[in-house]
């Protein structure tokens, strides 16, 4: 999925993953940013580099949950 594709589906309310599904796309509000959480050990990192184009991670890892996810 490319970077817009993956903000957009989130602010749908869609579930993205990246890699597998541990690590749950989310946006949050109070910092304004998009950020990938790693639901197996509470961790969390931003979904781009500082330069907000870079994505941490190829855009072959992201993808959208299916209704089994």
């Amino acid at each position: 999925m490319k970077l817009h594709e993956i903000k957009a589906a989130v602010m749908a309310g869609k579930t993205v993953h990246w890699s597998n599904s541990s690590y749950v796309v989310i946006y949050a509000t109070k910092i304004d940013q998009f950020l990938v959480h790693c639901t197996s050990n509470d961790n969390y990192i931003g979904l781009t580099h500082r330069d907000g184009v870079t994505m941490n991670g190829a855009p072959d890892e992201f993808y959208t949950a299916s209704v089994s996810d």
